[in-house]
């Protein structure tokens, strides 16, 4: 069996309303005196009203370009050093707080991550994904180093729109579903994946006991106690999983069905936690379990999951390319079991999903 390294948490995380009004204080306190804020134009709206004036800290701004790609990467991480900063900021989704952890690690500068929606554990977690600048997943980077500080408002994420969160939701339920296939398949799985295992099945739990009531209070832009709970759940608990589980922890089916539809441009403009949440229905069936698709569709459909390409305004003329872009060598769907999954098991059991889907409705 591989060695498991265990990265767990961020060196600092708090998650309460207010809690941006202690940033200052927690920079000085690492010795942080110049920072390079990086930031979406719409998430530095959305948090700047919460976002204190650092009267001791020189600050440099930058909005990010479009892609977590190497060459916006590369301009961060030069803006950082030009600069000389301590720490690079990053206020946004996980895109935004992918490239600030890469530039960060490849800088050798402290990370702080502040995020503006709850939209999958990017926030905790010490890799980033890569994509061309196109918008095609290329391969994810894992570092040696956790963020240094993280800091959860709220109040900012629950004026984020709910469909976010609810990709967020389907990303987390991913967690379960990808771990449990690949740990369940050891006899004497370490510590740390019993760790890793307990607490991706604490992540389904707690989206099929609050995520429903939590979407409802979103819309309302009520910062309630189940959308606290749903939120620490996908930011959290979500980033516990691959922290404690590594390489069995992190990814199996689910995400390289997600992988596989960066191919199909339409499908950049879906959410990344709904595209994993599709995911979960096509590695269920791959791995026989019919019964476990039908329970989750109700909740699907409750939620406002996606079921089908179609949800994704994928066209299913995709589902093939999708297939052995899905497949390919590296990817973790050939974690679910000893043999290698073919793209023709993939495209086949997709079809009979989008049937399926077509007749439910």
């Amino acid at each position: 069996m591989e060695d498991i390294i265990v990265r767990g948490a961020p060196a600092e995380y708090v998650c309460k309303s207010g809690v941006l009004d202690e940033l200052e204080d927690k920079l000085q306190l690492r010795g942080i005196h110049q920072v390079l804020i990086v930031s979406g134009v719409k998430s530095w709206n959305a948090a700047r009203y919460y976002f204190p004036n650092l009267k001791k800290i020189q600050v440099f701004h930058t909005f990010y370009e479009g892609e977590c790609s190497v060459s916006e990467i590369n301009r961060v991480c030069v803006l950082a050093q030009s600069h000389r900063v301590d720490a690079i900021i990053g206020v946004g989704g996980g895109k935004v707080l992918d490239v600030v952890k890469a530039a960060a690690s490849a800088s050798r500068t402290k990370s702080v991550l502040i995020p503006t929606l709850a939209s999958n554990c990017a926030p905790w977690t010490p890799l980033s994904v890569i994509y061309s600048d196109e918008g095609v997943m290329t391969h994810y980077d894992v570092y040696p180093m956790s963020v240094d500080l993280l800091l959860v408002e709220p109040r900012i994420l629950v004026e984020a729109p709910a469909p976010l969160l609810i990709a967020g939701i389907g990303d987390t339920l991913a967690k379960w579903y990808e771990a449990d296939v690949q740990i369940r398949r050891l006899t004497h799985p370490p510590v740390a994946l019993k760790v890793a295992h307990h607490t991706s099945r604490l992540c389904a739990e707690e989206m099929f006991n609050h995520a429903e009531r939590a979407i409802l209070d979103s819309k309302e832009a009520r910062v309630s106690a189940s959308f606290v709970k749903v939120v620490e759940s996908i930011i959290m608990l979500g980033g516990m999983v691959g922290g404690f589980g590594d390489k069995f922890g992190r990814i199996a089916g689910a995400h390289s069905i997600h992988n596989g539809m960066t191919i199909a441009p339409e499908s950049h403009e879906a959410l990344h936690g709904s595209k994993v949440a599709y995911g979960i229905l096509v590695q269920l069936l791959l791995e026989q379990k019919e019964s476990e698709v039908e329970r989750l569709l109700p909740f699907y459909h409750k939620l406002g999951l996606p079921t089908s390409l179609r949800d994704l305004n994928i066209a299913d003329s995709w589902i093939d390319d999708i297939a052995v872009h899905a497949t390919r060598e590296e990817e973790s769907i050939h974690n679910m079991r000893s043999e290698k999954i073919t793209a023709s098991e993939v495209a086949h059991v997709m079809r009979i999903l989008e049937s399926r889907s077509l007749i439910k409705k």
